[in-house]
């Protein structure tokens, strides 16, 4: 690999952009994927590796290429050292997710209740400010507090988050719905939030809710149709911190 590609490829993982690497093998050209132009199906199989986050060969007008693709690691950002958070915190990293829990209240972000995971007991809009949610990173707030959620919220609508998600029922929600709008957020921005947060599959428990709020993640993440699906019943509320 040429110093300057090397640096290219450095600056972009250091921005934290999703970026693939391709190799012709024929010669060890290497272009980087988004920056250079490329032939649409080399293209196109760059972004099918990103996708998937797996390397893989090409065959291309009779050439060989290799695609390896550099993404952003993907985040999983709590609002909420909650019950469900604490079924929700050691299942998302088996899918991938680094967990990140956010909450000001000391006496539930503790680590004798959240053994191993990232805590940061700075208000949520410092501390979603400094962590910058891109499109690697789902959001989740469980407080019930608006003084909490709704500024965590209110960032995330602004950033590339590609999941974000609220507890409450949908009274709840509506009631949120008019403070975000009053903040400045359209009916388009306030629908990327799912709310109530996860997929219904009649959870109850907090474990069930935390299954229900991952499932609804992956979905979306793997860009799985929701339109059939309703949202976590108003029931998933009655569990809270």
């Amino acid at each position: 690999m040429r110093a300057e590609t090397l640096a290219r490829l450095q600056a972009e993982r250091a921005a934290k952009r999703p970026v693939a690497l391709l190799t012709r093998l024929s010669d060890g050209a290497q272009h980087l994927f988004p920056a250079d132009q490329v032939p649409g199906p080399l293209a196109e199989a760059a972004l099918a590796a990103l996708d998937a986050d797996a390397a893989g060969n090409l065959n291309l007008e009779g050439e060989a290429w290799f695609i390896h693709p550099y993404n952003p690691p993907l985040r999983l950002l709590v609002i909420g050292a909650a019950h469900i958070t604490q079924a929700l915190a050691p299942m998302a990293p088996a899918l991938g997710f680094a967990v990140t829990v956010i909450d000001p209240r000391r006496a539930f972000a503790t680590e004798e209740r959240l053994p191993g995971v990232t805590l940061i007991d700075a208000w949520p809009d410092d501390a979603m400010a400094e962590l910058a949610p891109d499109t690697r990173t789902a959001v989740v707030t469980l407080t019930h507090d608006p003084k909490l959620d709704d500024p965590a919220l209110d960032i995330a609508l602004r950033s590339g988050a590609f999941y974000i998600g609220a507890l409450g029922s949908r009274r709840t929600h509506a009631k949120r719905v008019a403070r975000l709008t009053e903040l400045g957020h359209g009916a388009e921005a306030i629908a990327r939030i799912h709310a109530p947060v996860g997929l219904d599959i009649r959870a109850v428990t907090a474990a069930e809710i935390a299954l229900s709020i991952m499932a609804e993640i992956v979905a979306c993440r793997r860009g799985a149709s929701l339109g059939a699906v309703r949202a976590q019943p108003a029931m998933a509320a009655k569990v809270s911190a």
